[in-house]
Formats: C-alpha cells, structure tokens, sequence
C-alpha cells in the first residue's frame, strides 16, 4: 500500500533528534511556557521574517484568538463581516463565527482554489473588516492584490497559512503578508508537531501582547487578568519537537515539490484536471508547497475506488462544504455552485517527503490507466 502520508517514516528520519530533545524537556522539569517555547517563537518567528510569534495549542485556536484580540483591541465587534473563501476548511469559519463575526463566503478562484481578488471587492460592503486569506492546500493567495484592496478599503487581513508552511511569494513568507497569520502545527502539516500545536506570526506589537494574555487565562502577570481569557499554550514538548522539524522543513519542502512536479509532467488523463501549473520561475515554484496535490475529476469516487484497489491510499480535502454541513444547517439554502463542484470533484493524491520514485511512478501509471479500465 502507497500511504498518503507515512507520518512514522517521516519522523524516522529525525527520531534520535526527536528523542533527544524530548528527553531534555522531561529532564528540565519545565513543561509550559519555558526555554523551548521561547526558542521555538524566536525561530518560527526568524524563519517567516515576522517580528512575533506566540505560540498556542493548535491552529484553530491561533485563528480564533487573533479575531478575538482584534475584538479586545476595539478593531472588531459583534457583527462586523468578514470574508473567507467558501471552500476552504470549516475551521477557518469556526473561528469566525466563535466571534460572533459574520462570515461573507465568497467563491474562489477556479484554478488555484484561492480567494478571487475581484470576488472579494465584489464582497465588500460597510460591514467589512477582515480579509481571511486561505492559502489553501499550501499556495499562497495573490497576496499583493489582496493587500493592496484590504490598504484601500482599510481592512484587516488575517493569513490562514494552516497548509502554506514555507511559501512564498516574491520573496515574503506566508505568515507575513498579512497583519496576522495563524498556523496549524496538526501532526500531518509540512512542519507537523507530534501532537495538536499552533501558532500566531504578526507585526504588531500590541497584538501580540494581548495574544500572550488571551492564551494564558487573559493573564499578562501571574493572577491577574485583563480579559476573560482561554488556555491555549504550545507546551515544551511540541516546541521542542517542532524546533527540530523547522530544520528540516526548506528540504522537505522540495522533496514535495519534486514530487509534484513529476505529477505534473506525467499525469496525461484527459478525464483529470491537475492543479495550476507550477510555472518555471523561482517565484512560481516558491509560491506553493505542495500540503496537499490535489486533482480534480468527475468520477472522482470512482477513480478514489479504483486507486485503492490498486494499493493506493487516496483522501478527499473535502468531501463537503461548509454551507452544507448540520452545523450551519441555516446556509442550507445557499449555493456556490462552484465550490459545490469543487467539493464533489477533488482527490488528493498522495505526496511527502518520504516518497520513493517508484511510488511516484505508480501513482502516476494508476491514474493514467483509470479510463481504460474502468
């Protein structure tokens, strides 16, 4: 069986790092809001070229928190509208609504998956405040077009950079495009910890003060409390764990752009359509890094079947939208025809650092067969 992603294989590679730093964490008897807390922001922080990084306990949460320092910081209020793309991951809605913010959902580009510059000015309306830009399946949004609207319209962009580890666009790092950016560090991400983790990068700095509160009960000084804060901290294992992952990540990386490039180049199946095309230029190959490869075809559950049988572990990112799931069971009656299509159509195929060529060759002979066998 080709996994989709071999998480043991991966870690195998870095596993006496991985004990040792562990072992080291347990000999400190320090395990929340040490050294390897404080070395991990400083290094994530290095690495994205943002001035913080605040570390907290997964990226869900890195989300939610920001939009709600923006909300302590009197930047937002009940109400305000923001705009996400309406085939991204329903987290990214769950962190909007938690707020009790206004979700305007938008459809997204067709060939990237991102958010449509043009859409999202179509979308603005008084009630705008934020831009949540997804980058979605690890490709940066058209960031300068983005920015440039939110600067026009003085809106706040807030990154979604869950699966954009270490992408880049004319030479920015995801995580400082926008005025904040949440992370998700879920064991699967290309800088993956070893159990749920996440992290917030920005600029600002009263931002980042009030983000350091809101994570730790709404504490700035040890029993006292300026908000009604949550606990959500990156504790010393997962920062010590993800301090030696982060070295390894620009490699990693490119082992998934290779991987992806010889999908590219060897996938011929009239009846898949590929992602956007990589392009040949440092700045295209730097803008996405491949989380996930993700084709599109119209017997998408046929052709899930058909690689299985083949032993070919395959997964849907993601089989519904979030307009259509129970939880918002009240956006029943909207249609994004484009992002329903998406969700019907798309198929992840199996990428990771730890590939072999002859899995690549597999896969890509696997899809190349299905029409004449099925």
């Amino acid at each position: 069986m080709i996994s989709f992603l071999d998480l043991k294989k991966i870690n195998a590679l870095m596993r006496e790092e991985l004990i040792e730093s562990c072992t080291r964490v347990i000999d400190s008897g320090w395990f929340i809001g040490g050294n390897e807390l404080s070395r991990f922001e400083a290094q994530f922080a290095a690495y994205t070229h943002s001035q913080h990084c605040i570390g907290v306990a997964n990226g869900l949460d890195a989300l939610n928190l920001t939009l709600r320092a923006w909300k302590e910081m009197g930047k937002l209020k009940e109400g305000d509208e923001v705009i996400v793309p309406a085939n991204t991951y329903i987290a990214s809605i769950l962190a909007i609504t938690e707020n009790r913010l206004v979700p305007v959902l938008v459809e997204p580009d067709a060939a990237t998956y991102n958010l449509d510059p043009k859409l999202v000015e179509a979308a603005i309306t008084p009630k705008t405040r934020v831009i949540m830009a997804v980058h979605l399946y690890g490709q940066l949004c058209d960031m300068t077009a983005l920015m440039t609207l939110a600067q026009r319209n003085n809106l706040l962009v807030l990154e979604d950079s869950a699966q954009a580890h270490g992408a880049r666009q004319n030479g920015r790092c995801a995580g400082n495009w926008g005025h904040a950016s949440g992370f998700s560090f879920y064991p699967g991400k290309n800088l993956g910890a070893l159990g749920d983790a996440g992290a917030i990068t920005t600029d600002d700095d009263e931002l980042a003060e009030t983000l350091k509160a809101l994570r730790n009960y709404g504490s700035h000084e040890k029993y006292k409390n300026l908000y009604q804060g949550v606990n959500s901290r990156l504790d010393e294992i997962q920062a010590a764990m993800l301090s030696v992952k982060l070295k390894y990540l620009d490699e990693q990386t490119q082992r998934r752009r290779d991987v992806a490039q010889h999908y590219m180049e060897g996938i011929r199946n009239p009846g898949i359509t590929l992602p956007l095309a990589m392009g040949t230029s440092v700045q295209a190959l730097e803008s996405h890094v491949w989380h996930v490869f993700v084709i599109r075809c119209e017997r998408r559950d046929e052709l899930q079947d058909y690689l299985l049988a083949q032993g070919i572990q395959t997964i849907i990112h993601y089989p519904l939208p979030a307009h259509q799931q129970q939880a918002y069971k009240n956006w029943d009656s909207r249609s994004y025809p484009l992002t329903e299509a998406i969700h019907k159509q798309v198929l992840s195929l199996p990428i990771s650092p730890v590939m072999t060529p002859s899995e690549v060759e597999c896969v890509i002979a696997a899809v190349n067969n299905f029409a004449s066998e099925v």
